[in-house]
């Protein structure tokens, strides 16, 4: 036994560590002889040649260095640097997010959940496999399963393609040219496995740039004198705001607010003030605001340089989708283009382009991806008018609301608003896929109704007949062909429980099971939740399991769709069971 004097048979620390000599000391220490007596770190254990924890290798922070460049670092740009990584390594391997996370002074905890969060960035620990060279992403939303998306996946699953992996996607923003998908960052259109192993074949994995107008063709039509009106005191603020407010322009991504009145809420907030373009076009059916980034780019950008300088925007920042890459190749040709005619002075344009994330089509979680964190969306209030990026007011407008600025300030409100009919006012872009001749964007009057819209899209396939539709993409719900003469505009659905959202119009025929429409809705629903609240994590996959089966559980389910809608945080959840409910209620023959 040892007592206070160190005598007995050793000390713990003499037996945990060698022989005790009965004075609790044990020989070969430092102190042994009574030379010094034991203190913290005088060696009494061999000490870690380096820190606990993986081990950051030069290579792979020069690597990073080389790939990320000089800088700036700020903490805003962790996705784009994100995406340099993934371009040019083909994956995100650990050493370099633990060598951005050094360079950008981020913590690694904070750079791999934001790695993780996106479906577009592929993280490999060490040891692990990188993923093939060449990723195939073939759509799997309505119009292209409609369009045998199925049958696509299964073919290209039996192909001999070497260093190629084949995953599923969500919608891609090309429902008119049904299936779709991407080689890389090459869309394909109207994709067959025949097509898709040629393109591998060849190495085609970059974007393919449609013919545009550009910015001289633009100018010379006469683009550009509006804002320049703008900017040189020809029009006011005030002038501008009421064109818009009068022409009834409203906020054309679903929420349909007000435009004018939108921009006079930011204005009276204190600055300095920021704007946000919302361009991650996310919602399956949706493809009116490619189509026009596609086409005319300059008419958007106008409408936007004219909203950031009504509100006095220090910064514009477009959100644009990494879906749609030749967009974003048009707009890093076309931008520059701007500041070099002096049409950009009085604000900075930014693009962040997105990872790969349905819900950051949500505002708020558009603005928490553009500041480089994971794309979950806020409490409100406070909204983001007042509380935006970096806690700005922030202006957020969609792409086409932006697109029809310059033309209502030019040619008047009453232009603009006796386009409209059935009591709506202007013009809109209808997105309208499915079961039709001739699918695409539909430019015709706001108050449309869908059995006018198949009329302009050449009528029904041959064999089909018409059994139902989503006037506003996968959340706005489904409704009976006998309700097809309502007015396709704000305010005129949601009494049937839908709603026209953004514009996106599917149509489906008597070929078409609900319960399957209905439940490939709701597993994009589940895929793309961002799992912040439990309502929407685990309601949409519950409703999975329960739509799955082969008789619905009507009470359950009505159950479950009532606690989504009441407790989800934001529109994801709150709108999912839109479509099971329309079902339920309007298509009672297809649950029997």
């Amino acid at each position: 036994m040892t007592d206070y004097h160190g005598k007995g048979r050793g000390t713990a620390h003499g037996q945990a560590h060698g022989a005790g000599n009965g004075n609790g000391i044990v020989k070969g220490e430092p102190w042994e002889g009574g030379k010094r007596s034991p203190h913290p770190g005088a060696g009494r254990r061999k000490a870690l040649v380096f820190p606990k924890g993986r081990l950051l290798k030069d290579d792979e922070r020069e690597a990073v260095f080389r790939i990320v460049g000089p800088g700036p670092h700020e903490r805003a740009l962790l996705i784009e640097n994100l995406h340099k990584i993934q371009d040019a390594e083909g994956c995100l391997p650990v050493g370099h997010l633990q060598a951005l996370g050094e360079l950008m002074r981020i913590p690694m905890a904070a750079v791999y959940e934001v790695a993780t969060f996106y479906a577009h960035f592929d993280v490999v620990t060490d040891g692990e496999p990188r993923p093939a060279r060449t990723t195939i992403r073939v759509c799997e939303s309505l119009s292209c399963m409609l369009a045998g998306a199925e049958k696509l996946i299964a073919e290209l699953g039996e192909l001999d393609l070497d260093d190629v992996r084949v995953l599923r996607a969500p919608c891609v923003g090309s429902c008119h040219t049904a299936p779709a998908a991407h080689v890389g960052h090459h869309h394909v259109d109207h994709a067959t496995a025949d097509r898709i192993k040629s393109l591998v074949a060849h190495g085609h994995v970059h974007p393919e740039i449609p013919e545009y107008q550009d910015f001289d063709s633009y100018v010379a039509e006469g683009g550009y004198a509006v804002l320049k009106q703008c900017l040189s005191g020809e029009r006011s603020v005030d002038s501008v705001i009421a064109a818009l407010s009068d022409g009834g322009l409203r906020g054309l991504g679903g929420a349909g607010f007000p435009t004018g009145r939108k921009w006079t809420f930011v204005r009276g907030y204190k600055g300095p003030r920021l704007m946000a373009v919302n361009g991650d076009e996310g919602e399956p059916g949706t493809f009116k605001d490619r189509h026009y980034l596609e086409t005319r780019p300059h008419a958007f950008l106008e409408g936007m340089l004219i909203g950031a300088w009504a509100v006095e925007a220090e910064e514009v920042f477009i959100y644009m989708r990494d879906e749609y890459p030749a967009v974003l190749a048009i707009l890093a040709n076309e931008i520059p283009k701007l500041a070099a005619a002096g049409l950009s002075k009085h604000v900075k344009v930014s693009v962040r382009r997105g990872a790969g994330a349905y819900i950051c089509g949500e505002e708020s979680a558009m603005i928490e991806s553009i500041e480089g964190k994971r794309g979950l969306p806020r409490q409100r209030p406070p909204y983001v008018a007042e509380v935006g990026i970096f806690g700005r007011p922030t202006l957020v407008n969609n792409v086409e609301t932006l697109y029809w600025i310059p033309s209502i300030i030019e040619k008047g409100p009453e232009w603009f608003a006796n386009q409209g009919k059935n009591g709506a006012k202007g013009m809109r872009s209808y997105s309208v896929s499915g079961r039709v001749k001739k699918p695409g964007v539909v430019l015709t009057a706001a108050g449309t109704t869908a059995n006018e819209l198949i009329e302009l899209c050449g009528g029904m396939l041959d064999g089909h007949a018409f059994k139902g539709y989503l006037p506003g993409g996968a959340s706005g719900g489904i409704l009976p062909a006998s309700m097809a003469d309502i007015p396709l505009d704000f305010g005129q659905l949601e009494k049937h429980g839908c709603f026209v959202g953004s514009h996106a119009v599917v149509i489906l025929s008597d070929k078409d099971d609900m319960k399957d429409v209905a439940l490939n809705l709701m597993r994009f629903f589940e895929d793309e939740s961002c799992g912040q609240c439990t309502p929407c994590r685990n309601g949409t996959e519950k409703a999975v399991k329960l739509m799955s089966a082969e008789t619905w559980d009507k009470p359950l389910l009505d159950d479950l769709s009532q606690v989504m809608r009441d407790a989800s945080i934001c529109g994801l959840g709150q709108a999912a069971s839109n479509p099971l409910q329309s079902v339920i209620k309007f298509f009672p023959e297809d649950l029997s």
